[in-house]
């Protein structure tokens, strides 16, 4: 029996969750009803993945699933907020229901680990593309912004930058990479960790923050130019992964941390009397940073190694 748009979603995106307390009215009218915690903000963020843009026709409909949510909730951690709900708009060229079956599968499994519920939104025909709506909830006096860092402040990144990037590459087929290597890198750049509990915790701490979708030279420039401050960079503290260093050169390797994007860490800066703090802070939360420079006068981003400026000018992913 052919099985339409309001089959699909009955069968693979209703009664899928256990409901939230705050969602009064979920999937099945024509809005969803919530409600909001007393005296929070809400941090909402919206998305568009298109094929043959954000990523390939035959990327496993599993990862896309989970990736379409998971570099939203990035978002959300930027903001130091805390994941509430989400609204998905799914755009298809056919029905295929074991595509379909999948792709839920992998969102769900995001939705479920984080713990953002699915409370609607719309499907229909036409080229293969993702749209979704993030909402979480902040404090009025504690949500991360772009435009807070100071003269002075250190510039620090989560994680490694530069993995996923190198999995595009080797999806593209510009480098061959050893299957162990290629398995891993593969996982990053399918599997994304938005970094929910740092931003959290940062967010007492941190001056401003960023999460790097575009890559760091593209990202960080604009908490520069908010901030009134200028970036500079210290390209030997950048954190690069063994797995990047053994299928690279060193150049490479830097322009896949500074321009490849998808790493979907944060960058956040912090004044030099609260480093202590995020120390402790992000240890509770198994999360790795380092600081890679410095916010100081002047504007836009920099770069420098040894202490001397380089003349270089990396810029990250821009759509025109």
């Amino acid at each position: 029996m052919p099985c339409g748009e309001f089959d699909l979603i009955r069968r693979y995106f209703t009664d899928r969750q256990k409901s939230r307390r705050d969602v009064i009215k979920s999937i099945g009218d024509d809005c969803a009803l919530l409600k909001p915690i007393n005296d929070q903000l809400l941090a909402v963020s919206t998305d568009t993945l298109v094929c043959g843009v954000h990523f390939f026709k035959d990327i496993p409909p599993h990862a896309l699933g989970f990736k379409s949510l998971a570099v939203n909730l990035s978002d959300l951690a930027a903001m130091g907020a805390t994941p509430s709900w989400v609204s998905l708009a799914l755009t298809l060229p056919e029905i295929d229901e074991e595509w379909v079956s999948e792709f839920s599968d992998g969102f769900f499994k995001a939705a479920d680990y984080y713990d953002i519920e699915l409370i609607g939104g719309d499907m229909s025909s036409g080229p293969l593309s993702i749209t979704l709506t993030v909402q979480g909830q902040v404090s009025q006096e504690q949500q991360l912004l772009r435009d807070g860092a100071q003269i002075g402040d250190w510039i620090c990144v989560t994680g490694n930058l530069g993995d996923s990037a190198l999995a595009l590459e080797s999806l593209y087929g510009r480098v061959d990479l050893p299957d162990d290597d290629r398995a891993a890198l593969l996982k990053k750049h399918y599997y994304p960790t938005p970094r929910l509990l740092a931003g959290q915790k940062l967010r007492t701490i941190a001056s401003s923050a960023i999460d790097l979708s575009d890559g760091l030279a593209s990202d960080l420039t604009h908490i520069a130019n908010q901030s009134n401050c200028m970036a500079v960079i210290d390209i030997d503290a950048l954190p690069l992964s063994e797995a990047l260093l053994r299928n690279t050169t060193h150049e490479q390797a830097l322009k896949l941390a500074l321009t490849g994007g998808e790493d979907y860490e944060l960058c956040f800066t912090v004044s030099p009397q609260a480093l202590g703090s995020v120390q402790s802070a992000l240890k509770h939360t198994n999360t790795p940073f380092v600081c890679i420079g410095q916010m100081q006068h002047g504007e836009g981003i920099s770069f420098q190694s040894n202490n001397k400026a380089l003349d270089i000018d990396f810029k990250g992913f821009e759509h025109f």
